[in-house]
């Protein structure tokens, strides 16, 4: 039981660092964007009919408008904002941290903004922790850790909210432990972002629970037969050194392409190299052999299998399509001719070597030298340069509300909780491009 005791102590007294504060904004900024923009997708129009058509008390703000319970709001705000699968990743993790994360904050209509980052905070942090507790292993074998491990952040994200003491939190982590679900067999269909969303739903649920005084097995995440011994988790004790005094949670990376995050190194890799797509033979991309069953779909037929596919993007990037435009992902674009005849130039290899978020390209011309490139995500980016980066990507999304979204999200002081609900109540709507 040490390690379920560990993390409740961690929930219910920690005290986030500053310099996870000024992430948790960036996270909080770039999450309203994409949920924003995300309720103009299909899969949106459907969570939040179903939601309606539920019914309850109305307790919480839904991404384009309505109100509904908190676990109904969690759950449809966690779909749509990954709808768009333009939120941010950790990599370590292997997930995405906001989309299971803050839409159960925000389900649970906290007053206090600085209470609900430093919730927030905790949240990415948990999840983080038993991402890396559970291992490339468990991700391997199906698991969408977005879901898995992102039930558990936003179950520690809600207990710190309504105050849950240690006890209370860890029966509310052994609830988690058995509601929490997400397969990565659902990825290019509406059950991905869904995912996301029953991560989040999961953590309302579980910790409102806990602390009407449900009881559980608080062994329930790492016990026998828990949630690792039963879902392929390689139990990596080392996840939880330093937990209080090193936020890992602030390795977090946004997306600035409007895919799979698998495939930006790819991206930023080419892009410098300014081929023509005429001129090129054959590419050869190196990547991390993780994401050979996340992004390596060879034929995609729609504008989202072509979110993951190193082959259709490659050939947008030499094409010169827009890769940072959500539009640029469509069908017509998937199944454009010219693209389509250029996926059989590409080859993906996989090399142990590289970092997960590192990527080589190799271009053979049909005259001319080899040209390479390299790149990787995680190289030291400059705070302003990044804030820079995010709100032109926010305002390509949201338009003429980006000023709001500023103003109500900050960076020297908490949020306003009231008008990010406001901001959430706005109409459907589709932005230019990035």
């Amino acid at each position: 039981m040490t390690l379920a005791r560990d993390i409740a102590t961690f929930v219910a007294n920690a005290e986030p660092a500053q310099a996870a504060r000024g992430i948790m904004a960036q996270s909080l900024y770039d999450w309203m964007a994409c949920g924003m923009a995300g309720v103009s997708e299909p899969v949106a129009a459907i969570m939040r009919a179903q939601a309606l058509d539920d019914g309850g008390t109305a307790q919480a703000s839904m991404f384009g408008g309505g109100h509904v319970p908190a676990r109904a709001a969690a759950l449809v705000n966690g779909t749509i904002s990954h709808a768009l699968d333009y939120d941010d990743t950790h990599f370590a993790h292997i997930g995405h941290l906001s989309v299971g994360v803050l839409p159960a904050v925000m389900a649970a209509a906290p007053k206090d903004g600085l209470a609900a980052l430093e919730a927030a905070c905790i949240g990415f942090e948990v999840a983080t922790r038993v991402g890396l507790w559970l291992g490339r292993g468990h991700y391997q074998a199906g698991f969408h850790q977005t879901a898995t491990a992102g039930a558990f952040g936003a179950t520690a994200a809600v207990a710190r909210l309504k105050g849950l003491d240690a006890g209370q939190v860890a029966h509310a982590f052994g609830l988690a432990a058995t509601k929490a679900a997400g397969l990565k067999s659902q990825f290019g269909t509406m059950g991905k972002p869904m995912n996301a969303g029953l991560a989040a739903e999961c953590g309302v649920v579980c910790a409102d629970l806990a602390a009407r005084g449900f009881v559980s097995n608080p062994d329930g995440l790492d016990g026998p037969q828990g949630f690792g011994p039963t879902h392929a988790g390689e139990a990596n004790m080392a996840a939880w050194d330093g937990l209080g005094e090193v936020w890992q949670m602030a390795e977090v990376s946004h997306k600035l392409h409007a895919c799979c995050h698998g495939l930006h190194a790819t991206i930023e890799a080419l892009t410098p190299l300014k081929a023509e797509a005429e001129a090129v033979k054959a590419i050869t991309i190196t990547t991390h052999p993780r994401w050979l069953t996340v992004c390596n779909q060879p034929a995609p037929d729609t504008g989202l299998g072509a979110k993951f596919s190193y082959a259709h993007v490659a050939g947008m990037v030499l094409h010169g399509w827009n890769t940072a435009d959500i539009a640029s992902f469509s069908d017509a674009c998937a199944q454009d001719a010219a693209l389509v005849a250029f996926r059989d130039k590409v080859r993906v290899v996989a090399d142990e070597g590289l970092a997960e978020t590192e990527a080589r390209v190799a271009l053979d011309l049909k005259d001319g030298p080899q040209r390479e490139g390299h790149h990787d995500l995680m190289a030291a980016q400059d705070p302003d340069q990044k804030w820079q980066a995010l709100r032109r990507k926010g305002a390509a999304l949201v338009g003429e509300h980006e000023a709001q979204l500023w103003q109500a999200v900050q960076t020297e002081r908490a949020p306003d909780l009231d008008a990010l609900s406001e901001l959430m109540q706005m109409e459907p709507f589709r932005s230019g491009p990035v």
